[in-house]
């Protein structure tokens, strides 16, 4: 897949704890741990206002396009 999720990134950078945060949002770890895992297809956009909000960041610090190369 050519989106790449940075939520990992986004956390360490500042010093959160993925528990922290899903507590904060009110997600389930298991679910916030998919999406920092990138092992999901979709998220929902009030999903990722909530991430955005709580980590005063912007979409684009935790979403990442990168094209798909042809072998």
């Amino acid at each position: 897949m050519a989106i790449i999720l940075r939520l990992d990134r986004v956390l360490a950078d500042r010093k959160m704890q993925l528990k922290e945060l899903a507590d904060k949002i009110g997600i389930s770890i298991v679910n916030l741990s998919r999406i920092k895992t990138g092992k999901i297809k979709a998220i929902r956009f009030s999903t990722l206002d909530a991430i955005c909000k709580e980590l005063n960041c912007q979409p684009g610090e935790i979403l990442e396009y990168k094209q798909d190369q042809l072998s």
